[in-house]
């Protein structure tokens, strides 16, 4: 025991700084690095993002407690949570909010019975797995004046239609901007706002770390520090 209070002693400074820096990622602001391309072309594997905690709510530190709620979230806000499926930090965009009447057909988003604007459609390769590109659609989606990158990857199995549902109170439907390829509202369902964690609002470093010849590292300094549309 008195060896343990010696260490301790001796380290208090360190010891004050992770305790400190747990408070801050907690309740403040984090960084999220992207492990998948659920928001390709938007976020890339290798992107890491800032994320202000304090965007929507402040939370008691070191928990989930809600304090107080701070904002509301908007259509078109990057955004991360924990799954309501598993739990699982997620990023992906709100789509829909409390209220919303919510549809898909044939990859065409429908908010309110209104279906959303598109526009540039361009087609390009898109490496899904080293070795496996396929060609991808990408567009503009204008999503309530928020315009932004989307795209479709025809060569993939997925779902694309969702029956028109109202988005319950309290909850926000939430779709990546890889539509073909990712997990999103339309198999984990809409996510709870206890569930939010923060708004994505700039990527902070970026490296390339998956090619088409395999694994590797390669800084993308032309992303760093750039905001997120």
């Amino acid at each position: 025991m008195k060896n343990l209070l010696r260490t301790l002693k001796a380290n208090r400074g360190f010891l004050v700084f992770l305790l400190g820096l747990a408070v801050f990622r907690t309740a403040v602001a984090d960084w999220n690095p992207i492990p998948t391309a659920s928001m390709r072309p938007t976020l890339l594997e290798g992107d890491v993002v800032l994320v202000n905690r304090l965007a929507y709510d402040l939370k008691l530190p070191l928990t989930d407690v809600v304090l107080l709620h701070l904002d509301e979230p908007r259509r078109g806000d990057v955004v991360t949570f924990s799954s309501p499926k598993d739990g699982t930090r997620l990023i992906k965009r709100v789509v829909g909010l409390p209220g919303d009447r919510v549809a898909m057909h044939g990859n065409v988003v429908l908010l309110n019975r209104q279906p959303l604007a598109y526009d540039g459609a361009r087609t390009q390769g898109e490496t899904v797995a080293p070795g496996w590109v396929v060609d991808a659609v990408r567009q503009t989606e204008n999503l309530a004046g928020h315009p932004h990158a989307v795209q479709w990857l025809p060569a993939l199995a997925a779902r694309r239609d969702v029956d028109e549902f109202t988005v319950p109170p309290g909850h926000y439907f939430m779709l990546g901007d890889n539509r073909d390829n990712s997990e999103d509202s339309r198999f984990i369902g809409t996510v709870p706002r206890e569930r939010l964690i923060g708004r994505a609002h700039h990527v902070l470093v970026a490296a390339d770390w998956l090619g088409e010849d395999g694994w590797r590292l390669a800084p993308r300094f032309g992303r760093w520090a750039s905001a997120i549309q």
